[in-house]
């Protein structure tokens, strides 16, 4: 097979990735999927299959493996079994972003198509923003056609699902760590980071906001691109640069001061909170089923089957019927129980402890932009959407895979590979 051919191929698949994924969850399937045929193809070809040797290859697959045996302990099998099985893709995707870093010298010029995607959601944000739509017209006075009281939401080339936030959280880091490698002026790579948080800030998306400033932080203490002087003015920069976008929006406040303060503002309205937030109510919710089922779980993407088949179940219980408790470790809980919970996190969190001496003595930026997002992922307590949906899993895996790919001590297909 023409080399030429198959790295212009496999640029093109991948570097459309973030605009399949903006388009709708079908269009970013099928991407993966011719993306991912293509590419068993080319391994076929060039019997290439030492990486199955590799720790973080057999790890994965153990995952996998779990997964389609918490589908047949399910409470409904066919619920969660397409999305167990499907996780296959996300294996391949895993194994061919290894090989595009490896063999390929296209690390920069993707990253540069993906800066460039990245701005105009950007624009197109900041567009919205200030005018209520975005360049097609589109805004957040109705979200999967429900009308939206404040009708401000930001929802870009979403167009009715408000999870712009989570696709700049993505992305902010890694192109983040792009800048500072490969471009020598830090300052304009700076400014980037600081309009992409803006933007971010904006979408009113209170979780993904504080995960990726949460990430921003991690990145200025741990890393010496910069000064500690330097790093403590940032730092204020970016603390001044919240609170004033902030202030300039009624909408924001409400959304990021208003709505906590009102609630928490004394003891008896802290009462009122825990009692009727929506997230506590889920999260005790989720709690809830995992008591119910301690060891395995109710399955994957059951959740919903448990907490909405009863309504005596949901009064006894207090269950809150909706598709995920919204926070991961009570997802975990809930729909993979103590002992499944244990595995998944005991394998992410045991592969993300393979590249961390790489890491650090390595700083290779854009490894450490993707293994930040990474971990501010985990952060207790906060909301989050699905971890298995597949947008999601899509945008995680992106940078699960990139912290192992984009170093070649850590690349799975290196021979020297940890």
């Amino acid at each position: 097979m023409n080399l030429l051919n198959k790295e212009n191929i496999f640029f093109l698949l991948f570097s459309f990735l973030p605009v399949s994924i903006i388009i709708g969850s079908t269009i970013s399937l099928i991407n993966l999927i011719i993306l991912s045929l293509f590419f068993l193809i080319v391994l076929f070809i060039e019997k290439n299959f030492d990486f199955l040797n590799h720790l973080a290859v057999k790890l994965i697959f153990f995952l996998y493996l779990y997964l389609i045996f918490n589908s047949f302990i399910s409470l409904n099998h066919e619920i969660g079994l397409a999305r167990n099985i499907g996780f296959l893709r996300i294996i391949i995707l895993f194994i061919f972003i290894n090989y595009f870093f490896f063999y390929f010298e296209n690390e920069k010029k993707l990253l540069n198509t993906w800066t460039i995607i990245l701005s105009i959601f950007i624009i197109d944000i900041f567009i919205e923003y200030f005018l209520g739509t975005n360049i097609f017209g589109w805004g957040a006075a109705t979200i999967n056609g429900v009308p939206q009281p404040d009708g401000t939401r930001i929802v870009s080339f979403f167009k009715d699902e408000p999870i712009a936030g989570a696709f700049i959280s993505a992305f902010i880091l890694l192109i983040f760590g792009h800048g500072l490698k490969n471009f020598n002026n830090r300052i304009w790579t700076l400014i980037f980071l600081s309009i992409a948080f803006t933007a971010l800030v904006m979408t009113g998306e209170r979780s993904n906001t504080l995960k990726i400033f949460l990430g921003i932080i991690i990145f200025f203490i741990f890393f010496d691109f910069f000064k500690v002087k330097t790093k403590i003015m940032i730092f204020l920069l970016f603390t001044f640069l919240f609170g004033l976008i902030i202030s300039q929006s009624d909408y924001l406040k409400m959304r990021y001061v208003g709505q906590i303060y009102e609630k928490v503002n004394n003891k008896k309205n802290l009462k009122k909170f825990f009692d009727n937030n929506i997230y506590i109510e889920l999260y005790k919710s989720g709690y809830s089923v995992f008591k119910n089922h301690p060891f395995f779980g109710v399955g994957n993407k059951n959740y919903r089957i448990e907490t909405c088949k009863d309504k005596s179940d949901q009064s006894k219980f207090n269950y809150k019927c909706l598709t995920h408790p919204h926070q991961l470790y009570f997802e975990f809980l809930s729909e993979h129980g103590l002992v499944g919970t244990i595995i998944i996190l005991s394998i992410l969190f045991y592969l993300m402890y393979m590249v961390l001496k790489s890491i650090i003595l390595s700083r290779n930026y854009i490894q450490v932009g993707s293994f930040i997002f990474v971990l501010v992922n985990f952060t207790p307590f906060l909301p989050s959407g699905s971890f298995f949906s597949d947008f999601n899993i899509t945008l995680f895996w992106i940078n699960f895979s990139i912290m192992f790919a984009c170093n070649k001590k850590t690349n799975i297909f290196a021979k020297n590979s940890i």
